[in-house]
């Protein structure tokens, strides 16, 4: 692509990403994980704060991500996608190319199930050959609330060890460990020290807050623990650091699981981690006390607030989230 096409590219794209921003202020925001639970988290988070900052698992095995993964050798782009759509505004502009993206094509020939979303994203790391620099010129057309990020450099695999009647057996692929029979005991990565993303790790070191969850807990948010370089940042930086817990057990990956639960394994899976807030939902919580002594585990103080969608579905509402969230940060500023 030639300097002046690029130069013209960015002219409209300046134009486009200066609509509907949010209001200017608020603290550097990092936000961990993957697929619906960030979408979430960061369609909650752009409205509190305009210095906001995705760092997405790139894990994912499945649908079209797969698909392009397996015959392009690319970094799968679904979930990178769905944060994508989830920092698009409210404005005409931004709820049109949030749709355009998440769109999916139904056919009956090699199309089926492609997201527009995510064969634009490989567009652009064909043509520029850089993962991030594709990233931020999608955000930029779709007039972004903030920045996507992968954790790593390269495709990662999942690797579970999986309980099942008492038999332990290891499990691949994050398909494989969201949809398995028996219970997740733990998770790894294959490569075990895969490269993490210098952009990924300079968020998190330069970050106010760091949040993480909701989401899958096993296949979304542990992953960025075993990044070895992006774990030290997390747990390096000097940023506060929250964790959202989930309204409900993930089926294949947590189920029975209760809140304090949730905590236990993120005990396991990053000892040495300590936490300032953990925010769960009044309405889920079943013994308090024993989510407050697992959250005080980490150093952390409980915020009980109601943050579920009022349609009682087991989602967070992004108004009610955001409302707490700018709260539990004003509170630090």
């Amino acid at each position: 692509m030639t300097d002046e096409r690029l130069g013209a590219m960015a002219s409209e794209l300046s134009r486009a990403s200066s609509r509907a921003q949010p209001p200017p202020g608020g603290p550097k925001v990092v936000a961990l994980g993957g697929g619906h639970g960030l979408y979430a988290s960061l369609s909650a988070l752009r409205v509190v704060t305009d210095a906001l900052t995705a760092v997405v698992t790139v894990a994912d095995d499945g649908g079209s991500s797969g698909r392009l993964r397996r015959e392009l050798g690319v970094l799968p782009p679904g979930d990178l996608r769905m944060a994508l759509a989830a920092l698009c505004g409210d404005d005409e502009w931004g709820s049109t190319w949030s749709e355009v993206v998440q769109h999916r094509f139904r056919s009956e020939g090699d199309l089926h199930g492609h997201a527009v979303g995510n064969l634009l994203i490989v567009a652009l790391w064909e043509l520029l050959g850089d993962p991030v620099a594709g990233l931020d010129w999608v955000g930029r057309l779709l007039g972004a609330h903030g920045r996507v990020l992968p954790m790593a450099s390269v495709p990662l695999d999942i690797v579970a060890q999986v309980e099942l009647d008492g038999v332990i057996s290891t499990v691949r692929g994050q398909v494989a460990c969201a949809q398995t029979a028996g219970r997740v005991q733990s998770v790894t990565l294959v490569p075990e020290d895969p490269p993490a993303r210098p952009e990924a790790v300079e968020a998190v070191l330069e970050a106010d807050w760091v949040v993480f969850g909701p989401g899958s807990w096993f296949t979304s948010v542990l992953p960025h623990l075993k990044v070895p370089e992006l774990a030290r940042a997390l747990h390096r930086t000097r940023a506060q650091r929250l964790v959202t817990l989930n309204l409900a057990p993930q089926p294949g990956e947590t189920d029975d699981f209760s809140p304090q639960q949730h905590l236990e394994v993120l005990r396991q899976h990053a000892p040495g981690l300590s936490l300032d807030v953990v925010l769960a939902d009044a309405g889920v919580v079943d013994d308090l006390d024993a989510l407050d002594k697992a959250a005080a585990g980490f150093g952390a103080r409980l915020v009980m607030a109601d943050v579920a969608a009022t349609d009682g579905s087991p989602r967070h509402d992004p108004r009610r989230l955001a409302s707490v969230l700018d709260e539990i940060f004003l509170q630090k500023r």
